[in-house]
């Protein structure tokens, strides 16, 4: 008969998803606060999403970076779902350390290497100004290394017979691949996508270095208007990205249930 969790144990994952979970309700809430402050609740109001939805560069911005994060999580996916497979199936030892160093060094570290990089380039053909594009290339050199974890730890629990098995009974390499080995890592290959949507969307240190003087991304311009203080309207973009987050989520159960599962 399994044992039943105690109490304490119960106290402290109440704690601790409390931790986790409270302050996103406190920005949701107050971004209907009736007040510019947030010292206080003075009433509902749902005028800091109208003065959003009016706010020209907020808006721009937010586009911006919602064209960045939908290609650079689309290369990202297909190339970081590559090298899944690729470290999973050749197993060499430089692979992994060429995939994974850009999750592994700080972000810092990163953007600074890749805006001397940009320099150095544009210097060198002249055709690769700081903006949209150094951005967007950045981003895409930042996620691969997610999915590619994320499809490498899919491929763990794939029985590597069945592609044999596939391959002796005269399928193609390709017939292999899309009939066995897809739809077992299609999951894995979701759940990539959605963390590099997610990291690009919001990521700061690497657009602050790689944006250049004239770009406008929603991460700037949330971080040029908490300067002074965080406003009400601040929270309305914040509760916004969250509500595209949980869209992504539910749409990505529906399309694939065990996407998010630990075992499917």
């Amino acid at each position: 008969m399994a044992k039943k969790p105690s109490k304490w144990l119960w106290a402290s994952a109440g704690l601790t998803y409390l931790f986790l979970y409270l302050p996103l309700v406190i920005v949701v809430l107050y971004s209907f606060n009736d007040s510019r402050l947030n010292a206080e609740w003075v009433g509902f109001t749902l005028k800091w999403y109208q003065k959003l939805f009016h706010n020209e560069k907020m808006l721009t911005a937010a586009g911006n970076s919602l064209l960045i994060g939908i290609i650079a999580s689309f290369f990202a996916t297909i190339l970081g779902t590559l090298a899944g497979i690729a470290m999973h199936k050749y197993k060499l030892r430089l692979l992994p350390f060429l995939v994974l160093t850009p999750i592994a060094i700080p972000e810092l570290l990163m953007g600074v290497s890749l805006v001397i990089f940009f320099v150095i380039v544009n210097q060198l053909i002249g055709i690769l100004e700081l903006g949209f594009v150094t951005i967007l290339l950045s981003h895409i050199a930042f996620c691969i290394g997610f999915v590619a974890i994320v499809v490498r730890a899919r491929m763990q629990g794939m029985d590597d017979s069945l592609v044999e098995a596939a391959r002796d009974l005269g399928a193609t390499p390709f017939q292999a691949f899309r009939l066995i080995t897809l739809p077992v890592i299609k999951p894995g290959i979701i759940a990539g996508a959605l963390m590099a949507f997610t990291l690009s969307i919001d990521d700061f240190v690497i657009t602050f270095f790689t944006a250049g003087a004239g770009a406008s991304m929603l991460p700037l311009e949330i971080y040029s208007m908490i300067k002074i203080a965080v406003t009400p309207e601040v929270n309305a973009v914040s509760s916004l990205l969250m509500l595209l987050t949980l869209a992504l989520i539910v749409i990505a159960t529906k399309v694939s249930p065990s996407a998010l599962r630990a075992n499917s």
